[in-house]
């Protein structure tokens, strides 16, 4: 194992997280929800959102919706790693794991420092990489086999033309959508290129790619990732098909349950249709978000679910903005602030109890 590797599993992580990291995506968001409602205000705006039974039924189906997503991630995580995480360490890794995500921006996430999360659960450093790349690679194969087959069924003039502007093949979501497919494609390719055909020639290839000039300054890490990869592929690369499809599985669970908060917070408040169409969407919507300089993607998160969703609510022109924006922070508060309030209770307590102790001792 690399040096940098064993290094990363012994480091405080204590040190990353900062207060204003925590409470700037929640002034974000909020300030983003409030701008859009200011500045499209109408009276009687508010009136459209009533709460009622049926308000209850779909806001207790979204929070189902999110413990199915979490259950299948925790799910997945134990077989990954063959089942030596209880279901306890399999949900405190994956709540560390959105809290870091949850404040960090997303185009980096919580990946960095998940390998030292499932570390401290037990697994050697060499098991943790295989685990958390493992999980990479299924996230892309879920987006790789989903988003054509959504093309397919929803039709790009309706998945890509917003508020009611024609179709052109030089839609910028929709080339924002190739470009951003042609990278998840690539990187899954070498994954399994180094998963199962040939791990050390990656390595070795990524080795010699970034001795390049405008590359070397990042060499280090490639030495990392390829390092990870020849030990992720000593755990899988004999895996049965049955193992890969009970990932797989768990994945698809985790996913499709996200995707379906945002359709079950709609009908809390309306009579919405093209559920599909909307779960589609939110496929195109996940593109974006990855790419989003905020931590968690706070701000950009409520502004794009305004733009790109608001459309599908039955009420006037006027004051869509407003409502649209509403529900944008009721799906935030399904969807990204429960992860920063375990974060926050659970996250220093793991500190103290992996890291504080020892130090003290």
């Amino acid at each position: 194992m690399s040096q940098e590797v064993t290094k990363g599993a012994h480091e405080n992580p204590l040190r990353g997280v900062k207060t204003y990291k925590i409470i700037l995506p929640i002034v974000l968001g909020l300030a983003v929800v409030f701008y859009l409602v200011w500045k499209d205000y109408v009276p009687g705006t508010f009136a459209f959102v009533q709460w009622t039974w049926q308000s209850v039924l779909w806001l207790f189906v979204a929070i189902l919706l999110m413990v199915g997503r979490d259950v299948g991630y925790i799910w997945r995580i134990r077989i990954l790693s063959g089942e030596q995480l209880s279901f306890i360490q399999a949900f405190r890794v994956i709540m560390l794991w959105e809290f870091t995500s949850a404040i960090t921006p997303s185009a980096i996430g919580g990946t960095s420092v998940a390998i030292l999360y499932v570390n401290k659960e037990g697994l050697s450093v060499g098991h943790s990489s295989a685990v958390v790349m493992a999980t990479s690679f299924l996230d892309e194969l879920y987006f790789l086999l989903m988003f054509p087959l959504l093309l397919l069924i929803a039709s790009p003039e309706k998945l890509f033309s917003i508020g009611g502007e024609p179709f052109t093949w030089g839609n910028a979501l929709l080339w924002f959508a190739i470009v951003g497919y042609a990278l998840k494609a690539i990187y899954v390719l070498i994954l399994s290129y180094g998963f199962f055909v040939n791990p050390r020639g990656l390595k070795w290839l990524l080795l010699k790619l970034f001795k390049l000039p405008f590359l070397r300054r990042w060499k280090q890490g490639a030495n990392q990732a390829g390092t990870e990869i020849v030990e992720s592929s000593k755990e899988f690369r004999h895996k049965p098909f049955r193992y890969w499809l009970k990932a797989f599985l768990a994945t698809f669970l985790s996913w499709c349950s996200r995707y379906w908060v945002a359709n079950a917070i709609m009908l809390a408040f309306f009579d919405v249709h093209g559920h599909f169409l909307i779960f589609a969407r939110q496929l195109v919507m996940w593109i974006m978000m990855l790419v989003m300089p905020t931590p968690g993607g706070s701000g950009l998160s409520e502004l794009i679910f305004t733009r790109y969703l608001g459309e599908f609510l039955p009420v006037p022109a006027s004051v869509l903005a407003g409502v649209a924006a509403v529900l944008a922070l009721l799906w935030r508060l399904a969807t990204y602030y429960p992860y920063l309030i375990v974060g926050v209770l659970l996250f220093p307590r793991w500190v103290k109890r992996h890291f504080l102790s020892k130090s003290g001792s």
